[in-house]
C-alpha cells in the first residue's frame, strides 16, 4: 500500500469516528473535536489569488509543494514554505507529489484550471479549484463526473456562498418571499481589463521569471506580450472567460441557490462586436430557464461593461431604511456605490436587491414591496440555512469527513459554470439566439459554436 493510500485510510477512519461540522441537521454548526492527521496540500499558483488560496491551504494543513510559472511568486511563497517542493509544471508536481499530498489547490489563469484540476483528481487528490471552475463548459461537466467517480472532495473559490446573509438570501427565495419569479438581474462592473481589442503584432522578449511555455500550457502557442500577463489574461478568449466568467460566479451564485437556474434552454448576446481575440467590452445576455422543481420558468439578464438592469427596478435612494425609519443611504454617491454590481429577483409579490458582488451586504440587502423597502433582517418569514464555518474551512473539513462543501464540483460548481460559460458560448454567437440542450451539452441549432463547448488542447495537455 503506497503512503497516500495510508492517508487516506487514516484519514477516513479517523473522521468516521469523530462528529463533523452541521451534525445538528445541517442547520447549525458544531466544531469537530477530532483529532485528524493534517492534510498536506500541493499548490498551483501562488501569486494573485494564488496568494490568498495558499494562505488559506497554509492555515488547514501543511503546505508540501508550490508551483507557479513566475520565478517571483515562486520566490515569495518558497520563503514562506521553505520545505515546500518547487515546480514550475503542475503535471510534473501532481506526478511526483501524488502520493504525500492529500488536496491540490489551483489558481491559475482559467485555460489552466481544467488540465491542472482533471490531474489532480484523477490522482485521488482532493482538489480546491478558483472560479470559473472551467474556460470551457465541457470542462464542467468532466469535472465533476471525475470528482464523483473518484470519490474525493471538491470545492470551487467562489467565497460568497458561505456567506450567511447569501445563504439567508437564497433561503428566502425558496421560501418564496417574492411570489413567483418571473425575471433575474445580474450585472457587474468588470471588466477592468482591456477588452475589445486586437492582438498584438510585436514580439518582446520573454522576462527572465517568466516560464512562459508553462503559461501557455493547454492554449495554442503564441509569443510572450504584457497584454497577456499578468492579470490582463482574462480579456482574451484563449486564457479568460472574460467578465462574465470572472464575476458571475459570484454575482449570480444567490439566485442560482435560491431558485435552482440550472438547464437554461436558450441563450443569446448583444454586444457592442468582438473579434474572436478578445471578449467585447460591453454585454447583455438573456437566458430563458424552464419550469424546474416547482418554480415557473425564468428570464435571466446579465450586464456588463456599463450596462445595467432599467433603472426602475432599483429600490429609490430614499426607500432605503431601517426598521426604525432611519436612511441607511447618505447621499447620491453612495447609492451609486450600493447599485454599481449585484442581483435583482423580481416576482409577483416584490423585488429582491441583493447588491455587491458576493451576497453578503446586509445592510443594503431586502425586499421592495410595492414602495417599501424592508431590510432582509427585518423580513417576517422563517427559514432555515446551513451557517458556514468559514469557506476554504469547508473544504478542508470535507476531506476530514465532514459535510461536503456548497460548493463542490458535481452538484453545485459544475452547474453553475455550465451556465456562467453557456452566456460567452452566446457571445461567441454574436447576436444569434442558441437553442440548449443542456443535458447533452449541444447547441442544437447552431454546430458552428461546438469548438467553444469542446476546446482543442495543444501542446500535450488533455483533461
Amino acid at each position: 500500500m503506497t503512503q497516500r493510500q495510508n492517508r487516506r485510510k487514516f484519514m477516513k477512519v479517523s473522521a468516521a469516528a469523530s462528529a463533523g461540522f452541521w451534525a445538528a441537521g445541517g442547520v447549525s454548526a458544531k466544531a469537530s473535536t477530532s483529532a485528524i492527521e493534517t492534510i498536506n496540500f500541493a499548490c498551483v499558483g501562488v501569486g494573485g489569488k494564488g496568494t490568498s488560496d495558499s494562505n488559506d491551504a497554509a492555515r488547514h494543513g501543511n503546505i508540501v509543494a508550490i508551483c507557479d510559472i513566475d520565478e517571483n511568486n515562486l520566490g515569495k511563497a518558497a520563503a514562506k514554505w521553505p520545505k515546500a517542493k518547487k515546480f514550475f509544471d503542475y503535471r510534473k508536481m501532481i506526478e511526483e507529489m501524488a502520493d504525500s499530498a492529500d488536496a491540490v489547490t489551483v489558481s491559475t489563469p482559467d485555460h489552466n484550471h481544467a488540465p491542472a484540476s482533471a490531474l489532480a483528481l484523477k490522482a485521488g487528490l482532493n482538489c480546491f479549484t478558483q472560479k470559473p471552475l472551467t474556460h470551457s463548459i465541457e470542462e464542467a461537466r468532466v469535472l465533476g463526473n471525475l470528482a464523483k467517480k473518484h470519490g474525493v472532495k471538491s470545492q470551487m473559490g467562489n467565497q460568497g456562498t458561505a456567506s450567511s446573509n447569501l445563504r439567508h438570501s437564497a433561503a428566502l427565495l425558496k421560501g418564496g418571499v417574492v411570489g413567483d419569479v418571473k425575471e433575474v438581474h445580474v450585472w457587474t462592473n468588470r471588466p477592468v481589463w482591456p477588452q475589445g481589442s486586437d492582438r498584438p503584432k510585436e514580439e518582446p522578449e520573454v522576462p527572465a521569471h517568466l516560464h512562459w511555455n508553462e503559461f501557455i500550457g493547454p492554449a495554442k502557442f503564441r509569443p510572450y506580450h504584457e497584454a497577456y500577463h499578468p492579470f490582463k489574461w482574462r480579456g482574451w478568449w484563449d486564457f479568460g472567460t472574460g467578465a462574465l466568467g470572472d464575476m458571475a460566479c459570484h454575482t449570480l451564485n444567490m439566485p442560482f441557490m435560491g431558485l435552482n437556474l440550472k438547464d437554461p434552454t436558450s441563450v443569446v448576446a448583444e454586444t457592442t462586436g468582438h473579434n474572436k481575440e478578445t471578449y467585447p467590452s460591453s454585454c447583455k445576455i438573456t437566458f430563458e430557464f424552464p419550469a424546474l422543481g416547482g418554480r415557473g420558468p425564468v428570464t435571466m439578464y446579465w450586464y456588463d461593461g456599463g450596462n445595467k438592469p432599467p433603472r426602475e427596478l432599483f429600490p429609490k435612494r430614499s426607500q432605503f431604511k431601517d426598521a426604525n425609519g432611519n436612511e441607511l443611504i447618505k447621499d447620491n454617491n453612495q447609492y451609486n456605490r450600493v447599485l454599481n454590481t449585484g442581483a435583482l429577483i423580481v416576482g409577483s409579490k416584490g423585488t429582491m436587491f441583493s447588491p455587491g458582488d458576493y451576497g453578503s451586504d446586509s445592510r443594503h440587502t431586502g425586499v421592495l414591496f410595492n414602495d417599501e423597502f424592508v431590510q432582509q433582517s427585518q423580513i417576517d418569514l422563517e427559514v432555515e440555512y446551513a451557517q458556514s464555518p468559514g469557506h476554504f474551512t469547508e473544504f478542508a473539513n470535507a476531506i476530514k469527513g465532514g459535510p461536503e462543501s456548497v460548493s463542490n464540483f458535481p452538484s453545485y460548481a459544475g452547474p453553475l459554470t455550465e451556465v456562467i460559460l453557456l452566456g460567452n458560448l452566446a457571445v461567441w454567437a454574436d447576436g444569434k439566439k442558441i437553442e440548449w440542450d443542456a443535458e447533452n451539452l449541444v447547441a442544437t441549432n447552431a454546430p458552428e459554436v461546438m469548438s467553444i463547448v469542446k476546446k482543442t488542447y495543444h501542446n500535450g495537455y488533455s483533461i
